[in-house]
């Protein structure tokens, strides 16, 4: 074999087990949630009778960068001398669905919850001060003035939407 079609083929292997390995970790990198089944298999045999189904799903939660200082003119110091960290996750989901006997009729056989892992966006409480000298000043010789410090607390911030949903149909 030549030298040529050896490095051809190692190149042609080499892309394959590349792309192999980022499908195979594609899936657990982009999952938001992490599905959480509880089997309760064992328990419908034991008592010879049907039970609920119910699977749960966890976030992951996923730190953010934060936002870095801004300087504005006239501030010895940045704007934002401990910046707010932004972290996104979720709440936890829900899945219940459990036989019902036909107590409100014959198209009714089950009673489900349904509440969705739903996204969750917080920032951390962040900090803002600035000295207590002004800028530099060219009609002073260059010599800064005293002014009252300043300091200031950046409220922490925590946004979601939960859904559920309760229904009640045939079949389990």
């Amino acid at each position: 074999m030549k030298s040529t079609t050896r490095g051809t083929l190692a190149a042609a292997i080499t892309c394959a087990a590349a792309a192999a390995g980022a499908v195979a970790a594609s899936p657990a990198a982009a999952a938001g949630t992490v599905p959480v089944p509880v089997p309760l298999g064992g328990v419908e045999r034991s008592l010879h009778m049907e039970l609920p189904q119910v699977t749960g799903e966890i976030p992951v939660p996923l730190p953010g960068g934060p936002e870095g200082p801004r300087y504005v003119e006239g501030r010895l110091l940045p704007e934002r001398a401990v910046p707010q960290l932004p972290v996104s996750g979720g709440l936890p989901g829900a899945d219940v669905r459990t036989p019902l006997p036909h107590v409100l009729g014959d198209d009714f056989d089950h009673l489900a919850v349904d509440a969705p892992a739903s996204d969750v966006r917080t920032l951390a409480p962040g900090l803002s001060v600035d000295a207590p000298l002004t800028a530099p000043n060219p009609r002073a010789f260059g010599l800064p003035r005293a002014k009252l410090p300043q300091a200031g607390v950046l409220a922490p911030a925590l946004q979601t939407v939960p859904t559920a949903d309760l229904g009640l149909g045939p079949g389990l």
